[in-house]
């Protein structure tokens, strides 16, 4: 369990494909915190600690996890948003993020709001995953990369998001431009609420 509030990003140091799994080496300033078993969210994604070598660690994605996401899309150098699970003695300071990323999503534009930045997002849609709570709602949660955010202007189809400063010089979405690939995770009390309500 998280909740969207990025600790810092990673930098991958090395990539290897394991057949269907791929194995990613990453850098941060906590791996010395570190423990094999331990969940940690990669650009949102929820995923194992394997290996630690210095200050390195080592993730596995497997094939749903990499057709899901954007983490096949990395390269040697990219900045991965992280955020190790959350405590359960301290504050919800985002929302309840499962780190189980529903879909991909496209940047289709991005402006300037006098100091802080909009983000539009586009995601193929279906009716049937709408129907299960696969959407976004205005003022509603979403995460964008493992970052916990408020929906604006949502249409059936597509999202906005307004990133402050902070937001923008801790996360990866410095690297985020027009046609940019980013994870999307619904909010899990949406798709509890479309469940309950087809019994």
């Amino acid at each position: 369990m998280f909740s969207g509030i990025i600790e810092e990003f990673a930098t991958v140091v090395a990539i290897k494909k394991d057949r269907d799994n791929i194995d990613f080496t990453l850098t941060c300033s906590f791996t010395n915190e570190l423990k094999i078993d331990q969940s940690v969210a990669h650009n949102g994604v929820c995923l194992t600690v394997v290996a630690i070598d210095g200050n390195n660690y080592v993730v596995t994605a497997m094939k749903e996890t990499l057709d899901r996401s954007n983490l096949g899309l990395l390269h040697v150098g990219d900045k991965v948003n992280v955020e190790r699970s959350m405590l359960m003695n301290g504050r919800l300071d985002g929302h309840i993020v499962q780190g189980h990323v529903d879909m991909t999503a496209t940047c289709t534009a991005k402006s300037d709001a006098n100091g802080s930045s909009y983000f539009t997002f586009e995601y193929p849609y279906d009716a049937e995953m709408a129907r299960h709570g696969y959407f976004t709602v205005d003022k509603g949660s979403v995460t964008v990369n493992g970052v916990s955010l408020t929906v604006c202007n949502p249409t059936k189809s597509s999202f906005q998001v307004a990133i402050i400063p902070y937001t923008m010089e801790h996360t990866n979405f410095q690297d985020i431009n027009v046609g940019t690939v980013v994870n999307i995770e619904f909010d899990i009390l949406g798709k509890y609420i479309a469940r309950l309500s087809q019994l």
